[in-house]
């Protein structure tokens, strides 16, 4: 038999958080996706199944905040937090519910949540 690799794991995990975390549109969700370089957050209302605001570290401002140095992921991953905050607070999003995906709370996960907490989300 073939055992369950990392990724099916991850996905049981994002599946059991699921269960429990929604978002609605008093209080949208905060989902996060982490590549081996990349990192992407989105606020989703799952009650219209809407995409309200979506940041990636991709995304040219984030490259612009960044920059080409080698600053690393974590500090990459609390800037796309920052400007996530910044984009939901301006459309009026005060509070989100924080979906992790299935990762721990640790590295650019919590990153991520600490920048955007910085700007005034609230979780």
């Amino acid at each position: 038999m073939k055992r369950a690799g990392r990724k099916h794991k991850r996905n049981l995990r994002h599946k059991r958080v699921r269960k429990q975390v929604n978002g609605s549109s008093s209080r949208p969700r905060l989902s996060v996706f982490k590549s081996s370089k990349h990192i992407y957050a989105q606020i989703i209302d799952d009650t219209s199944m809407n995409t309200l605001v979506s940041v990636s570290s991709m995304t040219p401002k984030i490259k612009e905040m960044v920059g080409n140095d080698d600053s690393g992921k974590i500090n990459t991953a609390s800037a796309v937090g920052k400007l996530l905050g910044e984009l939901a607070i301006a459309k009026g999003l005060k509070e989100v519910s924080f979906d992790r995906g299935g990762y721990p709370f640790h590295g650019r996960v919590k990153s991520l949540a600490d920048g955007a907490r910085e700007v005034g989300l609230v979780f």
